[in-house]
């Protein structure tokens, strides 16, 4: 039987508010996250991720009553994510309607809260989101891919993209897997936001590096940017959010698109 592949819109949060920004900086508004997401879990919509985008960088617990709303509203998978770095945080969120939590500068700065996380709450709840730069400042250490004869390395970033860690991506998804991770939300920052096409590269390299499912995530434009990197890298599930939020194309759209090239998708 093969598995479906998954359609999951992104709603990223700041002050309340729906935004989407350029490299993770340049944010404008997109709209009402209730509202967006009663749309998407209408549309079709596989899952819904929603990130509470400045809560790391500010040292805020996430908008738990925003959660709420937005889970009494849809009736698909829903992770939520932004400033998570205790059980205690983590329970909040799925007190509040969640059903999985998303976690990055907290496990990387405490990479043992992941199996904590995990023999809490199960594996299955428990995803673990990646910001991923190229650097290349080549470093004999890391994993080096060269592109258009350019050497890098992928370097894992935090606090919303604005901090570097000197972190090999590859190195830590393993990790992540390996402390009990049951997922992986991959987002280049590099292509946030260019509508040019997810980092199939970068993809690809965690997707072969794992067992565990991978979420791609930053720079769809159109409906074929999810074919490619669906055909080039098998990975699991697409998150978007421009395509979506600013009404480039449904999310029925979409999955019809796949479903025509072949791509198994839940209609």
């Amino acid at each position: 039987m093969t598995l479906t592949k998954r359609i999951i819109p992104c709603l990223d949060v700041k002050n309340g508010r729906v935004v989407k920004g350029l490299h993770f900086e340049s944010i404008k508004d997109a709209g009402d996250p209730v509202e967006l997401a009663k749309k998407y879990s209408n549309e079709g919509a596989d899952e819904l991720v929603f990130l509470d985008i400045t809560a790391s960088d500010e040292q805020r617990k996430i908008i738990k009553d925003l959660v709420r709303k937005v889970a009494s509203v849809i009736d698909i998978p829903f992770t939520v994510g932004g400033g998570v770095k205790s059980l205690e945080d983590a329970r909040n969120i799925l007190l509040n309607g969640a059903d999985k939590v998303g976690i990055n500068t907290g496990a990387v700065k405490n990479p043992k809260v992941i199996t904590e996380l995990m023999e809490l709450f199960g594996r299955q709840c428990i995803v673990v989101a990646i910001d991923v730069k190229r650097n290349f400042n080549v470093d004999n250490e890391k994993n080096i891919f060269t592109e258009n004869d350019k050497k890098f390395w992928f370097e894992v970033f935090i606090y919303g993209g604005k901090e570097g860690t000197g972190i090999d991506a590859i190195s830590w998804a393993k990790k992540a897997e390996n402390l009990g991770a049951g997922e992986i939300l991959l987002t280049s920052i590099d292509k946030d936001g260019t509508k040019d096409g997810y980092d199939i590269l970068l993809t690809k390299s965690i997707v072969d590096s794992v067992s565990i499912p991978v979420i791609a995530s930053g720079g769809c434009g159109k409906p074929d940017d999810m074919v490619d990197v669906f055909r080039e890298s098998n990975v699991d599930a697409v998150l978007a959010a421009s395509i979506f939020h600013y009404q480039a194309h449904g999310v029925i759209d979409v999955k019809t698109h796949l479903k025509d090239k072949e791509i198994p998708v839940r209609l």
